[in-house]
């Protein structure tokens, strides 16, 4: 953990989590190269990260974890719509971003022809994946929610987690009600797990409801791993941890054991490493790594998938050699990470920045921060 201050060095704001910011950002890099290796090598069977799917359980638990770590306490203050603009500066200018972006890369795709088909549906994507509005349209390119930008699909339930959380779940005071739940939740994560035979679903129309289930188990078991308590104190720093999540990512993939492996892993072990690295303290290199790991692991995670979709052409027309398909991409992946670095730092920075400035904060949170800060020097 590191603690932060404001400019007023008298204020003191919470502990930030440095290491699951570096987590999240692994995870991020991870999710990238696995879509480049579904093109390069699609039988996950050969596959070295063939379970990187479950990266998006990860951040499910891990923003479960930060919005009650955050907001628990807060939400009673600055109320739910508050709560609800707050959530939609941080993750909706990159929802749009991807959008625009993977509408540039369907446009232009030099490789492939298959804007031609869908040109007369091209504002309908375009709406759905701005407004994250499922709309499963392009069959060659497996029904994905939102065609331009596929990994919004995990946007759509995040957004609905965080309402449920602001209508409901902050209201539930009884660890023993959230335990229930979340066990409830984590049977439909077995059931959904059984009847795909793996976890990596919830992304297209045909299987879009065991989406359902994989943010309600995770989302559950970030809060509820928060309000327990247990965070684990070490001195384990970020690289044993970061090799356990990579471990999971790496995970042989097999049919027999699958359906209830992945299950497994995302109960019982993404909370774990969630509590160890919270617990877990950085050092001033391993810090400045959590820190750019951090930053550019969301806008890595929205931006990335339009150039898939323009790999998988590419491979579609010219059937190139696999050490070739290698070369492009480790050149993709780096090439990826400083795009989204670039676009964190001079497109989706300061457009949060003008949006905070812009929204009218309610007097009653003023008053209560203000209440708060003089409790604190009283």
């Amino acid at each position: 953990m590191h603690v932060n201050r404001t400019q007023d060095p008298h204020v003191i704001t919470k502990p930030h989590f440095e290491i699951l910011d570096g987590l999240r950002g692994l995870a991020a890099i991870a999710v990238v190269i696995f879509h480049f290796m579904e093109i390069a090598v699609p039988d996950y069977h050969n596959s070295f990260i063939s379970h990187s799917y479950l990266a998006v359980d990860f951040f499910f638990c891990l923003s479960g974890f930060v919005i009650a770590y955050a907001y628990d306490t807060k939400i009673a203050q600055i109320g739910l719509v508050e709560f609800m603009k707050l959530r939609l500066i941080r993750l909706h200018p990159l929802v749009v971003i991807g959008a625009v972006i993977g509408l540039t890369v369907f446009i232009f795709d030099p490789f492939s022809n298959l804007y031609q088909i869908y040109a007369s549906k091209t504002l309908l994507v375009f709406l759905s994946a701005s407004l994250m509005i499922p709309y499963p349209l392009v069959k060659e390119r497996y029904f994905n929610l939102f065609h331009l930008n596929p990994p919004t699909w995990s946007l759509f339930w995040e957004y609905i987690a965080n309402i449920f959380y602001a209508l409901v779940l902050v209201r539930i005071k009884n660890n023993k009600l959230l335990w229930v739940l979340t066990i409830l939740a984590a049977g439909a994560l077995f059931y959904a797990s059984q009847q795909a035979k793996f976890l990596a679903v919830g992304w297209g129309g045909d299987n879009v409801s065991a989406g359902a289930a994989r943010v309600a188990f995770s989302f559950l078991a970030g809060i509820l791993a928060f309000r327990s308590g247990k965070i684990i104190r070490s001195k384990i720093g970020f690289i044993p941890i970061g090799i356990l999540l990579l471990a999971t990512f790496m995970i042989p993939f097999s049919e027999k054991y699958n359906w209830y492996l992945d299950p497994l892993v995302v109960i019982f072990f993404f909370p774990f490493l969630v509590l160890l690295g919270a617990g877990a303290q950085t050092n001033n290199f391993s810090h400045k790594i959590c820190k750019f790991s951090g930053d550019i692991s969301y806008p890595l995670y929205m931006i990335h998938y339009p150039f898939i979709w323009l790999f998988m052409s590419y491979v579609e027309k010219y059937k190139p050699t696999l050490p070739t398909m290698v070369w492009i991409m480790i050149a993709g992946t780096v090439a990826l990470t400083i795009m989204a670095y670039l676009v964190l730092q001079y497109i989706d920075t300061p457009i949060r920045k003008w949006l905070k400035n812009r929204r009218t904060v309610p007097a009653v949170a003023v008053v209560a921060q203000t209440a708060k800060v003089e409790r604190q020097h009283s």
